[in-house]
């Protein structure tokens, strides 16, 4: 009996030791994270400079892409009805693993940050190009990533820096379009002469 009773309590001993460690597990709370809005233009080409070219896997530390609408004063916009936002692109990262600074440089080197009209074939204000900053010190490093174009490239960037307002999704055949739709999204992308512009202004910048 007395070995009975010992091996019991070293099962209840043990079975309370592992939910503990079970409890502690279920407390610890996930990395943190952060977020970065960028308006690039058509929100398909923007989502996907945040992927490899190729096969579109995220890159490191991104951890979440969605495209929507953002910095109108309309709620719930839809892409038939979104008068008053930009279309735009919302990039949840591990800033452990890639910094809102690497970010900026995959922005930039994604938009003509001389059209003051749109983004390629895509004119009007919904398709301006923007960094929304959610805190001052995404605000500090935007301005900062802005003049360091402007001085290497020797022009005026038109590109606007606007403080962050809610941010829309679209609706879901728009998230992961080329994925989704990779022969639409090429031809797309080629007769908006997207990366035809894009090789012009960045190939200046290195003669430069």
């Amino acid at each position: 009996m007395k070995n009975k009773a010992l091996g019991f309590l070293c099962c209840l001993i043990m079975g309370l030791l592992n939910t503990s460690d079970a409890g502690e597990k279920m407390m610890t709370p996930p990395p943190p994270t952060q977020e970065a809005i960028f308006a690039m233009g058509c929100f398909w080409c923007g989502a996907a400079a945040f992927a490899d070219h190729d096969t579109n896997i995220k890159l490191p530390g991104v951890i979440d892409v969605k495209v929507g609408f953002t910095g109108g004063s309309s709620t719930n916009p839809t892409y038939a009805s979104h008068e008053g936002h930009q279309e735009a692109v919302k990039v949840v990262f591990d800033p452990d693993k890639i910094s809102y600074g690497q970010l900026l440089d995959i922005f930039w080197h994604n938009v003509d940050p001389f059209d003051e009209k749109g983004q390629f074939c895509d004119q009007g204000a919904p398709y301006k190009s923007s960094i929304f900053f959610k805190d001052a010190d995404q605000q500090k490093q935007a301005l900062a990533s802005k003049e360091e174009i402007e001085k290497g490239l020797g022009k005026k960037v038109v590109t606007e820096l606007k403080a962050a307002t809610p941010f829309y999704d679209a609706e879901e055949y728009h998230q992961d379009y080329k994925i989704k739709n990779p022969v639409r999204y090429k031809i797309y992308r080629w007769n908006c002469g997207r990366d035809q512009r894009l090789k012009e202004v960045w190939t200046e910048a290195l003669v430069k």
